[in-house]
Parts: structure tokens; sequence; C-alpha cells
């Protein structure tokens, strides 16, 4: 009946875009984020908004790759670009955003054609389960938005 994958869709969606248990969704707050300042790091932070937004998208398409099968995109092509230098001629919040929403959509589609036992299956260049993945995404997920809450309303 596919009653756990269909529960882990439902927390992907909620969490991004939904009502989740922890107050407001992902997307909601990324929305209210001033494209100006997500460059802006405050004094003793280690991070911007917009690199925090590179990681998120960093992992959630690593996700992705797995659940596609990608060959080409590895663990180490993840990890290079993990902490990426932010060039702002190339990276911007909008289009962060944009990318990391898409990615969220395609994980959601192929998910929707997946059956609870994939979840079992070991996921390429690691040595865990799709569940234990796509649990890390959503928490990985919730544990950033935490810190792009903070530092944009220290920014605001």
């Amino acid at each position: 009946m596919n009653t756990e994958i269909q529960s882990i869709i439902h927390r992907i969606e909620n969490v991004n875009n939904g009502e989740p248990w922890f107050g407001r969704a992902v997307f909601s707050i990324m929305d209210e984020v001033d494209s100006a300042t997500a460059f802006e790091k405050p004094a003793g932070a280690p991070h911007s908004l917009i690199e925090l937004l590179y990681h998120m998208i960093t992992w959630a398409d690593f996700t992705l790759k797995r659940l596609e099968k990608d060959i080409i995109t590895d663990l180490k092509a993840a990890e290079e670009l993990d902490w990426r230098k932010i060039d702002p001629k190339q990276h911007s919040w909008k289009k962060g955003l944009k990318e990391f929403k898409t990615i969220h959509k395609k994980i959601i589609t192929l998910l929707k054609k997946k059956g609870d036992a994939f979840l079992n299956e070991k996921v390429d260049y690691r040595k865990y389960n799709y569940r234990f993945l796509l649990n890390g995404m959503i928490e990985h997920t919730i544990y950033h938005l935490g810190q792009v809450a903070y530092l944009n309303k220290m920014l605001s």
C-alpha cells in the first residue's frame, strides 16, 4: 500500500510548503529573505543566507541524484559543491530558491513512482538506505531553516 513512502512525501511537502509542527514552512520563510541582504554575514556568523541556501541545495540535489541513480554526480561531486565559494554574478537568492524548489518537486515526483520496498534499498556511494537518506534530508532542511530564520531576523 506504500504508506511509508506516502508519509515521507507528506513530510517533505509539509515541511516545505505546509503547516509543519515547528512553525512556518521552509518556502514561506525563505520567500521573505531580501536578496539584497542574502550576501551579508553579521559579526560572528559563520555563514551568510546565500551560503546556507546553496549548502541546502547541494544536499537536496545529492538526494535527487541518488534517486535518479545518476552515475556522474557522485558523493565527491556533491562534496566539492558543499560550502562553495559564492559568486554574486553567478549565484542569487532568487535563482537559488527557484533551484531548491525545483529539486524538491523532482524528488516528490520520483518518490510518487516508488513503493515502500524502495526505502530499504542501499543508496549509491553510502552505507545506508533511502529511508535514512530521505529522513536525513528533511532533518537537514529543518536544521538549516532555523539558521536562515535567525540570520534573516538579524539582518532585517
